[in-house]
């Protein structure tokens, strides 16, 4: 066995993980790279990056996910959005996967999820790819190498990618697998390479845990006023809304892209790293994030490349329109070395309309925040998958449905109480189509969502006129200056102001029908916001 630093008295053995042939302990990412080429998981590709494919699995497989239904979390869980795995499938499938690993290599990492050490998880990730150790060092927390030494963890993560599952002995779906037993503090994860599981699995255990303990969980990424950590902004949005881009403004100084928890003292940062986008990357748009795409030993997933001069192609998405590059946080200039900030001031919800309805930005009150934030709206549009020909809504509670063990008027409830306690404005961005829906109209110009976006965090934006949307209730800018009048508000936008009409009244019953689903459990307030 060869080790970095390991608490002596918590190796695999103690966990009841014995007969491996070599286990390699926190290795650092020069021996993570050299692991991952002597094994030939990957290339070596410019400036010391990895390029990997993921094979079969190029995005997460929600649909194999499981909790084990034990009795401490039979009343917690929202089993409707997370099906239910017997404790006795489990143990089958947990004794079947340890027996697989037998002999095997494999690769463990002691790594916080969360900045703040009052509400952090100590986990440890057992992968059976080195790459996926070199992912998850990037995309987690490190403890220092004196705290390693006393490192316990409190959940254990093992990641077996060529254990195929049996759905008939092992109570799931296929052959792939991500199972969490929480009374176990476990986590099993097979048939899948797709390296993303791994995160998303901690930052699941975090959506349970934290909320308990009266800190909102949220899937969205962060950012402060350089020098000012108390001006802090968040920003809520499904995958295409702009979420990554948008927050790592060069003038603000960046917590975190993806996942944070919001606590009695703040903001902070689940993670240490950045797990972002490539497609149609470009050094002009988002030269930060560009930059780290040829920095050693990030991560190049699913991203097709000149062999012979490795030249990366960043607009190819014959592998998957999922290309993305994993790194840590310290590789982007601007980025916040605590991973911690002050009580936001600003929530901002992005949305991707692809109908073309949505004003580029509107002001929510606490109940409306509440009801959006529920609703998690945002659209596809045609060509993004087999059989869609116009857009389609897309309605991701809380802006990561996959990740919500909860119900989820739990986060809503949490949400709406921080920002009415806080003083916290909300606004919502459209991010998508103006002048028409996708295919007549154009893309919201991104000069002026970066615009209203500046106006808002610095406070100019609430000084201005509003009127009330007649189809949704919220406030509308009446002008703002710098950005053109008729963009504020959508119908003028459209050539003909009946078919605007008609295509609001089409989105707000589809705001209505989806959101009937939570009426049961929502107050008045709230009801009043859904109502306009």
């Amino acid at each position: 066995m060869t080790n970095g630093p390991v608490n002596p008295a918590c190796r695999l053995e103690d966990q009841g993980i014995t007969g491996l042939s070599r286990v390699h302990y926190n290795l650092i990412e020069p021996a993570l790279m050299s692991a991952a080429l002597r094994r030939g998981e990957g290339a070596l590709g410019r400036g010391g990056v990895l390029l990997v494919s993921t094979g079969q699995h190029t995005g997460r497989s929600p649909q194999d996910k499981f909790v084990v239904r034990t009795p401490g979390v039979e009343d917690s869980i929202w089993w409707e959005n997370n099906p239910p795995m017997d404790p006795d499938a489990f143990e089958r499938l947990r004794q079947d996967m340890l027996a697989h690993m037998q002999g095997g290599e494999y690769f463990v990492q002691d790594l916080y999820g969360g900045a703040d050490p009052a509400h952090r998880l100590d986990v440890r990730l057992v992968t059976e790819l080195a790459w996926h150790s070199l992912f998850i060092r990037h995309m987690l927390r490190r403890p220092d190498p004196e705290s390693v030494l006393g490192f316990v963890p409190e959940f254990t993560i093992l990641n077996c990618p060529t254990f195929q599952a049996d759905p008939a002995r092992h109570g799931c779906r296929s052959g792939t697998v991500i199972a969490l037993n929480f009374e176990r503090k476990l986590i099993l994860i097979g048939g899948t390479q797709y390296a993303g599981e791994n995160k998303k699995s901690v930052f699941t255990l975090l959506n349970y845990i934290l909320p308990g303990k009266g800190v909102m969980a949220m899937h969205c990424s962060a950012n402060h006023a350089p020098g000012d950590p108390d001006d802090c902004a968040v920003f809520f949005g499904l995958s295409g809304t702009g979420k990554t881009t948008l927050s790592a403004a060069p003038d603000r100084t960046l917590i975190g892209d993806d996942e944070h928890g919001w606590s009695e003292r703040g903001i902070f940062n689940f993670e240490g790293g950045c797990y972002a986008k490539t497609i149609d990357l470009s050094p002009e748009a988002e030269p930060e994030i560009y930059a780290t795409t040829s920095m050693f030993a990030t991560v190049i997933e699913n991203m097709v490349f000149d062999p012979q001069t490795l030249r990366l192609f960043y607009e190819d998405d014959s592998i998957t329109p999922n290309t993305r590059c994993a790194y840590p946080l310290h590789y982007i200039p601007n980025a916040s070395e605590t991973g911690l900030a002050g009580h936001p001031r600003n929530i901002i919800m992005l949305t991707c309309d692809a109908f073309g309805v949505l004003p580029p930005i509107a002001r929510l009150t606490p109940a409306q925040a509440m009801y959006h934030f529920l609703s998690g709206f945002t659209a596809k549009v045609a060509g993004t998958e087999r059989g869609v020909t116009e857009p389609q809504p897309t309605f991701s509670t809380c802006f990561g449905a996959p990740f919500m063990p909860r119900r989820p008027e739990v986060y809503g409830k949490l949400l709406r109480d921080k920002i009415a306690g806080h003083g916290a404005s909300c606004w919502l961005v459209n991010t998508g189509w103006t002048g028409g829906a996708y295919g007549t109209g154009s893309r919201m110009p991104i000069k002026a969502t970066r615009a209203l976006i500046t106006a808002a965090l610095d406070g100019s934006l609430a000084g201005v006129e509003f009127t009330r949307d007649p189809n949704f209730g919220f406030e509308v800018p009446v002008d703002v200056p710098g950005v053109d009048h008729r963009l504020l508000h959508p119908r003028e936008t459209w050539p003909d102001p009946d078919a605007y009409d008609t295509q609001a009244a089409k989105l707000v019953k589809m705001f209505a029908d989806n959101f009937a689903q939570y009426v049961p459990y929502i107050d008045d307030e709230v009801k009043a916001a859904a109502l306009g």
